[in-house]
């Protein structure tokens, strides 16, 4: 297979072909994958549709080592978790199909990387090795190629004067940062910004509790004094991430796509507007596994835009882990 071939991808015809040649990759080539599709009674060739391609649990990353191929591994990225939790793996062959995915997906959504200054404030990420997250942004800092953008730990002093001087001055400013540190940072400091983006990654990460979208939005807006608060879902397994401009609506670029999962029926997949599972198509994944069920609950809308509205905790898991290879 051609694994930039992805990048290509023009409409709904393309994709549906190359999602299809990639499951037959997969399903032939990737051991896990296969013996899951086996475990289901699921024939292969019988699969036409990609709404009848079957999703591997995400949990698998965590007890597998999940590979299309046997080439050489260049790069583990390893999932944030608490002490004594099992971390998911995902070991990557090939580099460059990451490298190409997020810096085309930032392009494909932001324009241009080198008009942006990047100011990250990821400090639980920069505590661990391994982040796929911490790979991407620092990438994506090297390709803005100004000189004030960087990673901030704990120096928020140095990062609020700076943000506050480089956006007065006018410069485009995306600030990306883990909630709990956004919130730190804003309880800290006075801001009014007219030329920063705000973006967040996720969650509290064990360091403050958890709060809804809404009020987490809310809280940011009115301490950045911006309108909206931009969001990115990614994670270890995936090479791919959507990104949401504002009120918690992600859009996916052209080789990622989210379907979602009847959390009775794990091979059951539910029309638009009807919450359930999160199932994502990341034909970047090309040599790991391109269809993943996640943890996350959500739903799509008509023009395939998806909203993330919780997380299932072990006791709602149903139908998905129905095999141990």
């Amino acid at each position: 297979m051609n694994n930039q071939s992805i990048f290509n991808i023009q409409n709904d015809i393309d994709f549906n072909k190359i999602a299809l040649d990639t499951f037959r990759f997969q399903a032939k080539n990737n051991t896990v994958y296969r013996e899951f599709i086996h475990h289901l009674n699921i024939d292969i060739d019988s699969v036409s549709s990609i709404n009848d391609i079957p999703f591997l649990p995400i949990s698998f990353f965590k007890t597998h080592k999940i590979l299309s191929n046997t080439k050489k591994i260049e790069q583990t990225f390893f999932s944030s978790g608490t002490s004594g939790t099992n971390l998911s793996t995902h070991f990557i062959s090939d580099l460059n199909i990451y490298i190409n995915s997020f810096s085309k997906g930032f392009r494909y959504f932001y324009g241009n990387i080198e008009e942006y200054t990047i100011l990250a404030l990821l400090p639980n990420y920069l505590e661990r090795e391994g982040s796929s997250l911490v790979y991407m942004v620092s990438n994506l800092i090297k390709k803005s190629n100004k000189k004030e953008s960087g990673f901030y730990l704990n120096n928020l002093d140095v990062l609020a004067e700076k943000l506050n001087h480089l956006d007065k001055k006018g410069e485009k400013i995306l600030l990306i940062g883990v909630s709990f540190a956004l919130l730190d940072l804003i309880e800290n400091y006075q801001f009014r910004l007219k030329n920063t983006i705000i973006m967040e990654t996720g969650g509290m990460k064990g360091r403050r509790k958890e709060i809804i979208r809404e009020d987490l939005h809310r809280v940011l807006g009115n301490g950045f004094g911006v309108k909206k608060i931009h969001s990115e879902y990614g994670m270890t397994e995936l090479l791919s991430q959507a990104y949401s401009i504002g009120n918690g609506i992600f859009k996916t670029p052209p080789w990622m796509k989210i379907k979602i999962r009847d959390t009775e029926d794990a091979l059951c997949i539910f029309p638009h507007q009807k919450a359930g599972g999160i199932n994502v198509i990341d034909l970047a994944n090309i040599n790991s596994c391109s269809f993943i069920a996640t943890q996350d609950l959500g739903k799509t809308y008509n023009d395939t835009s998806f909203e993330v509205l919780g997380r299932f905790d072990n006791s709602d898991i149903r139908g998905c882990n129905l095999m141990v290879v």
